[in-house]
């Protein structure tokens, strides 16, 4: 799961040298952040100590969401693009703090996720090989995410991918059908991937987001 990781970080490194500064400002689709808050938010993730994750917290009624929300909003004001792709570099072959907590195949997710969250938002598809697609699916619905909960949206659920050959049975009235990358989305919570999805599980999904 490692080397995987390692080729999906190349990956989105190699497709962030290929953004302008506009494309940075754009919406992403995660939430209210940018795209290039998400990229602090990625690079954050590796360095960061969890005390000042709890004294963020503090701040934010012990809510571990908004503290994320006001630590990477910080950052990404006081950084440049080119500085958060290094921390990013520098971070992903030796994760300290937060990264350290959260075993390979999760982070690989985490990761994949907020590549989509770029991409998608800046209508480039086709960004994740299949292979590591079809990992980051299997992680998504088999192992419990305490900040993703895309284990409980995909239950019961019939998925297939239209492009790389993956599956999970279930409630065969509940079918999910649909390109990979906009499956991974949609069960990350973000809505606007499921327009690529169809079948009668889409608005079952709909709800649970």
């Amino acid at each position: 799961m490692r080397e995987l990781l390692a080729r999906q970080d190349e990956n989105f490194l190699a497709f962030a040298a290929t953004l302008t500064e506009q494309d940075w400002a754009q919406p992403s689709l995660c939430s209210e952040w940018t795209n290039k808050e998400v990229l602090a938010h990625l690079a954050l993730g590796l360095h960061l100590p969890a005390r000042q994750v709890v004294i963020a917290m503090s701040r934010r009624r012990w809510s571990f969401d908004a503290a994320n929300a006001l630590l990477t909003q910080e950052y990404a004001a006081r950084s440049a693009v080119t500085d958060l792709l290094v921390a990013f570099e520098r971070g992903r072959t030796g994760p300290r703090g937060v990264g350290r907590l959260l075993p390979a195949r999760l982070l690989l997710g985490d990761h994949a996720v907020h590549h989509l969250d770029i991409a998608l938002a800046l209508g480039r598809a086709n960004v994740l090989s299949p292979e590591i697609a079809n990992a980051v699916l299997t992680t998504e619905v088999r192992i419990p995410n305490p900040f993703v909960p895309a284990a409980a949206r995909a239950r019961g659920l019939t998925l297939r991918t239209t492009d790389t050959h993956w599956s999970r049975p279930g409630d065969h009235a509940l079918d999910v059908v649909g390109p990979a990358e906009s499956m991974i989305s949609a069960l990350a919570g973000r809505s606007r991937a499921l327009a690529l999805l169809t079948g009668n599980g889409v608005a079952s999904l709909r709800q649970r987001l």
